[in-house]
């Protein structure tokens, strides 16, 4: 039946096609009509419903094309090895499953749809098929396994750079792991470590990218808080660009960390970010913590400054 109606879509391209055409066409009721409709909405194709004119296709699914996107890849080690996969739970629970068997630095899983994608403190993460870039990094860095959270704010400055190399768009860092464009999220990051008796044996970053979804596709509490680089721009995203620059700055950067440290990134960080000199309520485990950010430490902790003068260290809050 999705199969009769896309086709019927295409031999109308730009046209409105009403329910009841389409139920007696493919023999069926209006109600069936609309849970297909629904049904390909959420295999990522796009309709316009316009109330006493019907439907019309505006938008069909953007695949990945594995190859293509390898050619266009200059890095020595990042995304070298893909594992594409049309739908999984997590990206971070496969790419765990590869990392304990050995998968080599680099290597990207990366999907067109999560069903369970998942951020910070267990919360799920909206992974609709076709409309962003949902992946997970293996990596096996040389440092001790305390520096892992340094990582985060470097993935976080790498995916913050490419956005703005691709366009100009006014996108900025919130720690401890977000990007905000307008004060709305665009990505999260989630980094995970794997340790043996202290000893650092993987980290897998944890990326989900909301490229071209559209208004639609958010509930009405989810539009509150979140956006897409299609929203904000206009236009539609190519992903596989994204993906690229993402790479090919996250390699460079990783390379500048294991050569020269964290003091770098901190810099870099810094200088995107939205979270320094502004007053936050900062909630953790032990109690809230208000005051003015003034910046990050070498270990990426924040750095904040209560109305009392006391300097407080914040390794993990919700801001």
């Amino acid at each position: 039946m999705d199969r009769q109606i896309l086709a019927y879509f295409e031999l109308h391209p730009n046209e409105y096609i009403s329910g009841e055409q389409l139920s007696e066409k493919l023999g069926c009721s209006r109600t069936a009509v609309w849970k297909h409709i629904s049904a390909l909405r959420d295999q990522g194709y796009s309709f316009e419903a316009v109330p006493r004119r019907g439907y019309r296709l505006t938008g069909v699914p953007d695949r990945y094309d594995l190859a293509e996107l390898l050619s266009k890849l200059h890095t020595t080690t990042m995304g070298r090895t893909i594992k594409l996969f049309d739908s999984v739970e997590s990206t971070q629970t496969v790419a765990h499953k590869f990392a304990s068997q050995g998968a080599a630095e680099g290597t990207l899983v990366l999907a067109e749809q999560q069903t369970a994608g998942r951020g910070r403190m267990g919360r799920s993460w909206h992974s609709p098929k076709g409309k962003g870039v949902w992946m997970s990094l293996i990596l096996r860095p040389l440092v001790p396994l305390q520096f892992t959270p340094q990582l985060t704010l470097l993935v976080a400055v790498a995916l913050c750079r490419a956005i703005r190399q691709i366009e100009q768009v006014p996108v900025a860092i919130k720690w401890p792991n977000d990007l905000l464009i307008e004060g709305k999220k665009v990505s999260g990051i989630l980094l995970e470590s794997s340790a043996e008796d202290e000893r650092l044996k993987y980290v897998i970053a944890g990326i989900g990218i909301s490229v071209n979804l559209r208004a639609e596709d958010y509930t009405g509490e989810l539009l509150e808080k979140a956006t897409s680089l299609r929203i904000t721009s206009g236009a539609e995203w190519n992903r596989s660009e994204l993906i690229r620059t993402f790479l090919e700055q996250f390699e460079q950067l990783y390379t500048l960390y294991h050569e020269e440290g964290f003091e770098p990134i901190r810099v870099a960080w810094e200088a995107l970010t939205i979270s320094l000199g502004r007053p936050l309520l900062a909630r953790t485990t032990k109690g809230n913590v208000e005051g003015v950010a003034e910046s990050i430490d070498e270990m990426g902790a924040l750095l904040v400054r209560q109305s009392d003068g006391t300097l407080t260290k914040l390794y993990s809050a919700e801001i």
